[in-house]
């Protein structure tokens, strides 16, 4: 068992993901860090070893009920008990309407909600009986409106949003702060520079979203006195049209 406390990331990836996992794990805590293929990790446990940090890697797939059951079963029985479960699993796909095929809308769905309805709540099976505990949900531009080719981003983000929304008001009350972030605007990763190369010439630096700075909120988020906590919050660059 780890003496830390244990925070689970779902979708630690290049950007934001990998950021939070590294923010907590520099807060002190045991950073439990998920992907379809933990393989693709090595290098963000390296990198939070080398900086001090406690990291354990697994390969779930979040869209599948059992493992994510047993992933947290085992967490919760080898590392420690889970305190921040952070939902940041994207599909940012962008079809026509008449050419969505319901295959696809439903894979989109799968990871972009269905995915956090398992996490959040298997966290929340584990985090009631202590009383505390944070579940935070990454969002997007996409959960507030759609627009042309987002129909199964929109409303799998829009469910998302939902899913938070009620598990904050019926967790709320039990001390379990559950929060939903909108990220309204590019992330400085691989992906966007290599699919999105004139944007990123455009613009300064901070004219995407850094993610170290994203992760900050985050931080932020699990670290509220319950006499103030957020539900939601909007996080845009400071030139970023809304």
């Amino acid at each position: 068992m780890s003496p830390s406390p244990v925070a689970v990331i779902f979708g630690a990836g290049d950007g934001l993901g990998g950021a939070i996992a590294r923010r907590f794990a520099r807060g002190g805590y045991h950073a439990c860090v998920v992907r379809r293929t933990a393989e693709k990790m090595d290098g963000l446990c390296e990198e939070i070893r080398e900086a001090g940090g406690t990291v354990t890697s697994f390969g779930v797939d979040a869209r599948k009920e059992e493992p994510v059951v047993e992933f947290f079963d085992q967490v919760e029985k080898d590392v420690g008990p889970i305190e921040v479960a952070v939902h940041n699993i994207g599909a940012n796909v962008s079809i026509p309407i008449v050419d969505f095929e319901a295959r696809k809308y439903f894979k989109i769905w799968e990871m972009a909600c269905f995915s956090g309805f398992l996490m959040g709540r298997e966290a929340a099976r584990r985090m009631l009986p202590r009383k505390k505990g944070t579940i935070l949900f990454t969002g997007a531009t996409a959960s507030t409106r759609g627009r042309q080719g987002m129909a199964g981003f929109a409303g799998a983000k829009h469910a998302l949003r939902a899913l938070a929304q009620a598990m904050a008001r019926e967790l709320g009350p039990q001390g379990i702060h559950v929060a939903h972030t909108i990220v309204d605007g590019p992330i400085d990763m691989p992906w966007i520079r290599e699919n999105f190369p004139q944007l990123v010439e455009q613009r300064p630096k901070d004219g995407l979203l850094q993610p170290d700075d994203l992760s900050e909120s985050y931080w932020m988020l699990h670290s509220q006195a319950r006499s103030a906590w957020t539900f939601e919050l909007d996080l845009r660059p400071f030139m970023e049209p809304w």
